[in-house]
């Protein structure tokens, strides 16, 4: 058995996607077929024997096109033919609309002059027949399939309206001697298809970066690496490192694959993967990850993992395993298309054989296309899309992009929200949060800081950034340090002003031999707080201790508390150890802690928390578990992929917009449940009428418009609604 994935073109609701996994699951050797409408992607498990080409045709017979991995230009190319081609739909039909709309109401236009209507009859057919080409397209394949969808619905009833202007435009006779009026209905199915083809251009856009995420998670990868070949060391393609190589990486260079280091000893910053800021120190022994960056050592090791065994890819197929897999929630219109559209089907030709038997052809003609232009379903196509566009558009405003509408629909359904710790609840930047000084010296943290930043001058270790970062904010004036060294994974030394220093951890003062045993119970306070310590000493005695940590955002309690208030459990995930990760728990009054957690370990822990679950995050490691969440929110400040992997993302980093977008969630929700209301209550209430005569066509059509600028104006609200409290 082995598992596939493919992007399919064409899709335009839930039960697209409904009709593609029938159609996947008949072929043989098909064991599951799941397709994501949002994400555009196929998951298929099947038999090794299974070619792609029966899967292409499968999609083939439903009506759309399968794209598959080998044909990555291909579909780019595709993907961008079919924005622009809708987009010139969109415009040339928004203003042949206009032009019908207008002449179809010269009382409410009399600047505008009065022209044939076969003229109008020309523009609406160019839309009926090239702009609305899809829905024709569509419902035949649902016939042949013998399914149904809206597209089934907006087909028959545009074309009914349609059709009825056609034959009293042409043929006014045909229908005069029953009595029924020559009316046009041109502007009816007109609009529908130009606004229903508005909402795909929008939604179109909105899946058009789904897949750059992936790019860009690939393009992490190193290009060459440097292998050693009987004592030679040479460049080569990343692509030719096999399993067993030895690999050397000097100092400042990206680690090129997975490995084991073999010699020589250096700091990683490791945090595309573990999220954390504080780079780690390696030697001989320790394993280090491709892409990760080596700052200060020269190392040689042998590759473990290369090509697709590395964790970079893993993390790659993860995102998209993720993003193409099914989604939780479906829109409550496609959910009840299979069974309105078959129905007013029913209700519109059982109209019309009722009053034909009754000995009314006219009357039956006129109710059937009233049923059939009543119950077109702009109303109901309108109200979810209106609510979510002017809600996006909102939370844009307050510093929030949402990529894909079903983020905001679901948001709210949040009853878990997991929380990366490095970057999202805290700064993601190391800096000082202590100096103690000895007992003797202990009005002197200024010249404890003046000393350790003059060293740390000529250092390249990461840590280094925080200590004269600190000195520059007091604005101390260093002094040059002579004879600096600095010791692989232990510290620097070197003399300023003739007096020799040591600043470091516990191995570098101990290889001094010099006793640290005034500052020891506070070292391990520190650090049991989640600090990492460094010691200052001269020849003799340990002057004073430096603690680095990343901090807390000042907003990061009240938002978490505001959240526990409204039901959500707070969660909090960090790559840290579990010592660490409780300290930091303890300060935020959070109960729930994953510790010492990777990339597809985060992926797993989000998924075992069950369905409605939200995660927070910035790191590249967060990718996976952004895209496997329920909702993934990222800090705009944080890494592209991150930002690419979710759904939502936070321009810059504050907090407080997260609280802000789920208030915004919950309000849209309330907006489109008002709307599918009000939907379905004019189809409840008016296709009966229509059904007995009450309802003429042309008030149908009015009802129908009448229907569509409520909605809109109901969704308008969101402009104004308060989500900040």
């Amino acid at each position: 058995m082995k598992q596939v994935s493919f992007t399919i073109i064409g899709m335009h609701c839930a039960s697209c996607a409904k009709l593609i996994e029938r159609k996947l699951t008949k072929v043989s050797g098909v064991v599951e077929a799941n397709v994501s409408y949002g994400g555009e992607q196929a998951v298929v498990k099947l038999d090794e024997k299974v070619t792609d080409v029966e899967l292409e045709l499968a999609v083939k017979e439903a009506g759309y096109k399968a794209i598959f991995a080998s044909k990555t230009e291909t579909l780019e190319e595709i993907k961008k033919k079919e924005l622009q081609e809708l987009k010139r739909k969109v415009i040339v039909s928004s203003i042949l609309t206009t032009v019908v709309f207008i002449g179809s109401f010269p009382t409410w236009f009399p600047f505008f002059p009065i022209l044939p209507a076969t003229f109008y009859l020309l523009l609406a057919s160019f839309v009926q027949f090239w702009v609305g080409r899809v829905f024709y397209q569509v419902a035949w394949s649902n016939l042949k399939n013998k399914t149904a969808s809206m597209e089934t619905l907006i087909a028959i009833g545009t074309t009914a309206a349609y059709g009825y202007s056609f034959f009293s435009i042409l043929t006014p006779g045909l229908f005069e001697k029953y009595g029924i009026p020559m009316t046009m209905y041109l502007d009816t199915s007109a609009v529908i298809i130009t606004l229903i083809l508005l909402g795909r251009l929008l939604e179109t856009k909105a899946k058009a970066h789904t897949s750059d995420a992936i790019k860009k998670l690939m393009g992490l990868a190193a290009k060459t690496a440097r292998i050693v070949r009987d004592g030679t060391e040479v460049d080569v393609p990343l692509e030719e490192v096999q399993a067993g190589d030895l690999v050397r990486v000097r100092a400042g260079e990206k680690i090129p694959v997975d490995g084991k280091i073999l010699e020589g000893s250096t700091a990683v910053d490791e945090s595309m993967i573990t999220g954390e800021s504080i780079p780690v120190e390696k030697n001989v022994g320790d394993t280090v990850v491709g892409s990760t960056q080596n700052f200060n050592g020269s190392i040689l090791i042998r590759a473990t993992g290369v090509g697709s065994t590395s964790m970079l890819s893993r993390i790659v197929e993860m995102v998209k395993k993720a993003q193409g897999s099914r989604p939780e929630i479906q829109k409550l219109a496609d959910k009840v298309s299979a069974y309105f559209v078959p129905v007013i089907l029913l209700l519109a030709v059982g109209t019309f054989i009722f009053w034909v038997v009754s000995g009314n052809l006219g009357l039956g003609i006129s109710t059937g296309i009233a049923v059939l232009v009543v119950a077109c379903p702009c109303a109901l196509g309108l109200a979810t899309p209106t609510a979510i566009m002017v809600g996006v558009g909102r939370a844009a405003t307050l510093g929030v992009l949402i990529k894909d509408a079903g983020s905001l629909e679901t948001l709210h359904k949040v009853k878990s929200m997991v929380f990366d710790k490095t970057g999202t609840l805290t700064v993601g930047r190391p800096k000082i949060t202590d100096i103690l000084t000895a007992t003797e010296i202990r009005n002197s943290k200024f010249e404890i800081l003046k000393v350790a930043a003059s060293l740390e001058q000529g250092s390249e270790h990461p840590l280094a950034g925080a200590i004269l970062q600190k000195a520059t904010e007091e604005k101390l004036a260093l002094k040059k340090a002579t004879a600096f060294k600095a010791i692989s994974g232990k510290g620097i030394e070197g003399i300023i002003d003739g007096q020799q220093y040591y600043f470091g951890n516990r191995n570098l003062i101990n290889d001094q031999e010099i006793s640290n045993q005034e500052f020891e119970d506070k070292i391990v306070g520190l650090e049991k707080e989640g600090k990492t310590t460094m010691l200052l000493a001269d020849t003799k005695k340990v002057l004073g201790v430096v603690a680095i940590a990343d901090t807390l955002r000042p907003e990061t309690k009240s938002v978490l508390v505001d959240l526990e208030k409204k039901g959500i459990v707070v969660w909090m995930v960090t790559g840290d150890n579990l010592r660490v990760a409780k300290a930091m728990a303890k300060k935020l009054a959070i109960k729930n802690v994953l510790a010492g957690v990777l990339p597809d370990q985060k992926a797993e822990k989000v998924k075992q928390l069950g369905t409605n679950v939200a995660f927070v995050g910035d790191g590249i490691n967060d990718a996976p578990a952004l895209a496997k969440a329920s909702v993934g929110i990222a800090m705009g400040k944080g890494s592209d992929i991150a930002i690419e992997a979710s759904g939502v993302t936070v321009l810059g980093s504050d907090l407080r917009k997260v609280l802000t977008v789920y208030n915004l969630s919950q309000k849209t929700i309330g907006v489109i449940r008002q709307n599918l209301f009000w939907a379905f209550g004019y189809n409840i209430l008016l296709i009966p009428m229509a059904m007995l005569g009450v309802l003429k066509p042309e008030l149908a059509a009015l009802a129908m418009a009448a229907s569509s600028i409520t909605v809109v104006g109901n969704s308008l609200r969101l402009k104004k609604v308060k989500v900040n409290q």
